[in-house]
């Protein structure tokens, strides 16, 4: 495919002839190269149709190893698969200055297509842009214009992602849907269903799940959770795609591809470097440290590219975006024992009682901490009693508008968004 076209993706149309048998698969795709020029490519593929005894799932597939070798299993377990990639973001209108990669590219969007072709399974487009960028990305901007540090994906995966597969799935008639992600869901003997953690803890990714309420994961199907990293590569090295076996992952945010957040709030702001800089930084006592570019510009617990030296390592402890102050600290200063959770999302259980203990992340890297939690309202007071190497009890660098996620063994029991952290 030539790198000066411009790809612009249209909903493509899935047809069923009940008297042949055949899926029929439309995609009408209009292109345009850099001279303005417009014109059209129009395909179709076809698939023989058959009824699964195991029922119909409609799998995200972004064109990486995971989703890709999800679709394949399903396949060969009987399923019958649908799969979908959906557009959610052109790098390109974010103004950045690296190469688009990851899952919103060309190249991967043939890469699905062309495992779900060569495994005699329909495949189509979905373009989300839209409601992504004024969901995803505008809470993004929000959020650190509001001094807080968010968690796009968590947001996208509950808000975005998984209502538009919902959706579509509805639409084709499928019964399930399945994405990569390495977790796993089961029904509790309390008719409610649960996400724990995967067997590989490098790859866990419950933590970003903790949003998905029970309409979702009762139609759920994640394949990956009972398998290590390692052997999902071998699986796809021996389904034929030895490339895609050896392929790196990104870890960046989809929308922030050269994992500058700075310079994309730059860009999506106007005005915003000039109306936040020359802020103060400043101690605990409110004494004045020295100047900081923008409070949006730090988050709780940084400490390299402060560009402010004082003979020993320094970290920001808080962040005032009323006032444009920027605290900063010693390690001790990141020490906290309680926290308050919004927005939370219960799931292994539909109430908690006061004082449940439970282990609560507040970080996805985070390997998590002993507490107890208790409902306040539609928020959750969490107290933490993890012993710290200074003696005291809690967690260090509790960032609001990142995720608490709390645990019951491996059982997610359910997640929200970070208000605040204090000592007390």
């Amino acid at each position: 495919m030539n790198d000066e076209l411009d790809l612009c993706f249209t909903e493509d149309k899935l047809a069923l002839d009940d008297k042949s048998g055949i899926y029929s698969v439309y995609y009408n795709y209009p292109f345009r190269n850099k001279g303005g020029r417009q014109f059209f490519v129009y395909l179709r593929f076809s698939f023989f149709y058959f009824m699964s005894k195991k029922g119909k799932v409609l799998v995200a597939m972004s064109g990486g190893i995971d989703s890709t070798v999800t679709a394949l299993m399903l396949n060969d377990e009987g399923y019958e698969v649908v799969g979908i990639t959906m557009k959610t973001w052109d790098y390109a209108a974010s103004g950045g200055g690296k190469k688009e990669t990851g899952c919103c590219n060309l190249d991967s969007f043939n890469d699905a297509r062309q495992a779900a072709v060569e495994h005699g399974f329909a495949h189509y487009i979905l373009d989300i842009r839209e409601e992504f960028g004024d969901f995803v990305i505008e809470n993004f901007v929000d959020e650190y214009i509001a001094g807080r540090t968010p968690n796009p994906c968590v947001l996208c995966n509950t808000h975005i992602k998984w209502r538009a597969l919902l959706k579509r799935a509805d639409a084709f008639g499928c019964d399930f849907i399945a994405t990569g992600h390495y977790a796993k869901i089961r029904q509790h003997d309390n008719g409610r269903f649960v996400i724990s953690k995967a067997i590989d803890d490098t790859k866990d990714q419950s933590y970003v799940l903790w949003g998905l309420q029970q309409d979702l994961l009762s139609r759920t199907i994640l394949p990956l959770g009972p398998y290590r990293k390692t052997q999902i590569r071998q699986m796809a090295f021996d389904y034929g795609y030895p490339e895609l076996a050896k392929k790196s992952e990104s870890y960046e945010i989809c929308f922030v591809p050269d994992n500058d957040y700075r310079g994309f709030l730059k860009r999506r702001v106007p005005g915003l470097e000039e109306k936040v800089a020359g802020g103060n930084f400043i101690d605990k006592l409110g004494n004045i440290l020295g100047q900081h570019k923008g409070y949006p510009f730090y988050t709780i617990g940084q400490r390299k590219g402060l560009d402010i030296a004082f003979g020993k390592p320094v970290f920001v402890t808080k962040i005032d975006p009323e006032h444009n102050t920027v605290m900063l600290g010693d390690e001790d200063d990141l020490d906290q024992n309680e926290m308050i959770v919004g927005k939370v999302n219960l799931i292994k259980y539909d109430a908690i009682t006061p004082g449940m203990e439970a282990i609560t992340k507040i970080r996805y890297k985070d390997k998590g901490s002993l507490s107890n939690i208790y409902p306040e309202n539609d928020k959750m007071k969490v107290h933490f009693y993890e012993n710290l190497p200074a003696g005291r009890q809690g967690v260090k660098g509790i960032a609001p508008g990142q995720s608490a996620v709390f645990y019951d063994g491996e059982d997610v029991i359910g997640g929200g968004i970070i208000q605040k952290g204090e000592l007390v």
